[in-house]
């Protein structure tokens, strides 16, 4: 099976391309724009391994309507998994254009031109951050109301009804699936934990929203990956799935753990003004996925952040070129700003 994965070079992406070349014999192909978060060096090794064999690279945007054609055709896709997205709320906030663009109107240049292809699966990698924010109690079902509080949870929101229309409209074969907080490793560093371990080891202040109060289900990536594989293997037509890893935590517990682990003073927690639109809680009713797909977390959230933290100290070469990145220094002033 030949398999399209867009935004490849991305976290996710990069982690699903290991786990797939790991755990099947598929042939993947990664088209990615290579963006702020897109990187190379995440995939060296499988290039090294695998190029032109069971790996290709093709460099594009997902919204080009001439190029993504071209690649059905030549690659003979079978499945396409999209990942490519920006996905920063933060950056959503100040450039919101470019969430519309990539995360909508690529998704919908994707789906056009696989469905005039007749493709036979289509995987939308989606979010949790699509049904907004919960209360104390309860978790979101694949069900439950999309109600996005920010730029980027509506870019989301607005691909996963375009995929909804398509299989109602021309029953395209699309499956939709929603995520809580991954982790793991190749993560760049504007997320909570990479950012965290990032200004931890280097003893400089962790800015926290608000009180730090805002609570987050976490899941390990390659837990991730696993569902996802599962959705290619067995889910149908017009599916939505939702995937969590039943570790509902602080995101201030969170920093703490992180800081505990790597040795560190809790007294480099800064608090600062929140975030505009701040969802509270998020939490995931994953029992369809483990009915349908016989899918369960399997890494537990204080293993996998041990793991995480461990594959940053061991790649300093690796986060030290992100770090030095003009994206990073645009963080910084973002906070700043905030204090």
């Amino acid at each position: 099976m030949n398999i399209l994965v867009t935004g490849g070079c991305g976290f996710i992406g990069t982690n699903f391309i290991y786990f797939m070349l790991n755990e099947s014999q598929h042939t993947l192909i990664n088209l990615d724009k290579l963006t702020y978060a897109g990187n190379l060096e995440n995939l060296r090794s499988v290039e090294e391994r695998y190029a032109g064999t069971r790996y290709f690279f093709e460099h594009g945007d997902i919204c080009d309507a001439e190029l993504v054609p071209d690649l059905l055709k030549k690659y003979s896709i079978d499945v396409i998994v999209n990942f490519a997205a920006e996905s920063h709320v933060d950056r959503s906030i100040n450039e919101p254009g470019m969430f519309i663009q990539s995360n909508t109107q690529g998704t919908y240049n994707l789906l056009e031109a696989s469905r005039q292809a007749g493709i036979k699966k289509f995987i939308q990698v989606s979010t949790d951050e699509v049904y907004g924010s919960l209360g104390p109690q309860g978790s979101f079902k694949e069900d439950s109301p999309l109600a996005p509080n920010s730029p980027y949870a509506a870019s989301k929101a607005s691909a996963d009804l375009l995929c909804r229309a398509f299989f109602k409209t021309y029953h395209f074969p699309v499956t939709i699936t929603r995520c809580s907080n991954n982790y793991g490793p190749f993560q760049f560093p504007e997320k909570l934990v990479p950012l965290t371990f990032l200004r931890a080891r280097d003893n400089e202040s962790i800015p926290v929203y608000g009180q730090g109060e805002n609570i987050r289900d976490w899941i390990y990536v390659s837990d991730h990956c696993r569902g996802i594989k599962l959705c290619i293997e067995k889910a149908g037509p017009g599916s939505i799935y939702n995937f969590g890893g039943n570790a509902e935590y602080k995101n201030l517990d969170v920093i703490k753990k992180i800081l505990d682990i790597m040795g560190k003073s809790h007294k480099l927690i800064r608090f600062v003004q929140d975030r505009p639109g701040h969802d509270l809680r998020y939490a995931m009713d994953f029992t369809l996925a483990k009915k349908d797909l016989g899918f369960e977390p399997s890494v537990k959230f204080t293993e996998g952040l041990e793991l995480t933290i461990n594959w940053y100290l061991n790649n300093n070469k690796w986060v030290d070129s992100i770090k030095s990145g003009d994206y990073i220094r645009f963080m910084d002033k973002w906070y700043k700003e905030r204090e």
